[in-house]
């Protein structure tokens, strides 16, 4: 009876650790939750742009390193993370926006950290579940986050890319697209290369997928006169259609 009390006990704090970690500070939101897969739309893509917007890219001269330890430019630690057992080997950097850092964990969590006080204001799940009971091997966050507004988009490799509100790590939507290469914002889309070796054009709104064509090879989608280029390949950014 000692012996089953003991295990209930156990899986009450490994649960438990799903809204407040032990070891990473603060309280985790789990923003991605069993209804979000991917809604296909199969239609076009309205009112492209011609060309990408140029963002206004602020100095940010913190580090991350493999063990989720963020660093200033001094060299000194503003945050210390729990270091994933296996993760991928990719050199990943932080982004700063109006005096906060935020950076994608190799444990799959997005964190926002105020560097003076070294506070950590949020921290969010960006990862499907049953990714964290067996379901993958890595959930890396390695594809920059791209800031717009007051929103994020975060994707990982555990299957989950979400528009986020900065302001307190709400949920705006997620869906189940796993991503390890940088992606393309746009006004009104994102394009976004799958772990599936697929392209995706993603509607900004509510994150449904105007259209999803497979690839020959996989790399960062590119964006330029209503075209995107990935490799060697080249898209109608409106349909999908190969060119």
């Amino acid at each position: 009876m000692r012996k089953f009390a003991l295990f209930c006990g156990c899986i009450l704090v490994l649960c438990a650790c799903d809204k407040h970690d032990p070891i990473l500070p603060g309280v985790r939101t789990a923003i991605f939750d069993s209804s979000d897969g991917i809604n296909m739309l199969n239609t076009s893509v309205p009112d492209l742009p011609d060309m990408a917007p140029v963002r206004d890219a602020k100095k940010c001269e913190f580090t991350i390193d493999g063990t989720n330890t963020i660093r200033d430019g001094n060299d000194k630690k503003i945050f210390v993370g729990f270091p994933a057992s296996n993760y991928i080997d990719v050199k990943t950097y932080p982004v700063c926006d109006d005096n906060y850092v935020y950076a994608g964990l190799n444990t799959g969590n997005v964190v926002k950290i105020a560097p003076k006080s070294r506070r950590v204001i949020w921290m969010a799940d960006v990862y499907a579940e049953s990714n964290m009971m067996g379901g993958a091997t890595n959930v890396d966050i390695v594809a920059p986050i791209v800031l717009d507004g007051e929103y994020l988009y975060a994707g990982g490799v555990g299957n989950a890319f979400c528009k986020i509100k900065s302001s307190n790590g709400s949920k705006k939507w997620c869906n189940s697209i796993g991503t390890r290469f940088p992606f393309v914002v746009l006004k009104n889309v994102a394009y976004i290369t799958g772990i599936d070796d697929a392209l995706y054009a993603v509607r900004l709104t509510d994150g449904a997928v105007y259209w999803r064509t497979e690839l020959k090879s996989a790399s960062a989608p590119k964006y330029n006169a209503k075209k995107i280029t990935v490799g060697r390949e080249t898209f109608d950014a409106s349909n999908g259609q190969k060119l």
